[in-house]
């Protein structure tokens, strides 16, 4: 019979009431926060590798540890730069009125920087380990935590997407 607006309607509505713009403003709030979390940890581990060349031990790394380490340092990079790219799309499109379409593609550059830093954390892990341990297992431990990254990082939030979005 339509919406009447009675409390028993009000009890069922799920979302918010707001304009595409203040939805926007709000998800922008929430992404940046996200995304400070992610910065801090890539921009920590970036400025670790940076380092790792100018020690003594570099130079006595194999040749397939020192591809680890580079492959390690360039992903650090792109991840930084991912990471960072919701910034400048901020920044550059401000006063534009295409809010909106900014959140989406800085959502995309987020997401992009995760993977990233999944990929960052692993090869900088499986350098690490190798190194220390110079173990055949470090492969499948490495593997181990990657699988967790992704359950914690993906598998979960896109489960409770599922489960908990009404169709």
């Amino acid at each position: 019979m339509g919406n009447s607006g009675t409390a028993e309607d009000e009890g069922r509505r799920r979302g918010r009431n707001e304009t595409e713009e203040e939805r926007a403003d709000r998800m922008w709030t929430e992404l940046i926060q996200e995304v400070r979390v992610a910065q801090m940890g890539v921009q920590i581990l970036f400025g670790f590798l940076l380092t790792v060349v100018f020690q003594p031990k570099y130079e006595r790394l194999s040749d397939t540890d020192q591809t680890i380490y580079l492959i390690t340092v360039v992903l650090g990079a792109v991840t930084t730069g991912a990471l960072i790219g919701p910034v400048s799309l901020h920044r550059l499109v401000s006063g534009r009125r295409v809010k909106p379409q900014a959140v989406r593609w800085a959502s995309r550059l987020t997401v992009l920087g995760l993977v990233l830093l999944l990929a960052t954390t692993a090869c900088s892990l499986l350098l690490i380990l190798r190194v220390a341990t110079h173990d055949g297992f470090v492969p499948y431990l490495v593997t181990g935590v990657v699988v967790w990254y992704l359950l914690c990082w993906f598998g979960l939030p896109l489960w409770t997407r599922y489960r908990h979005t009404e169709r």
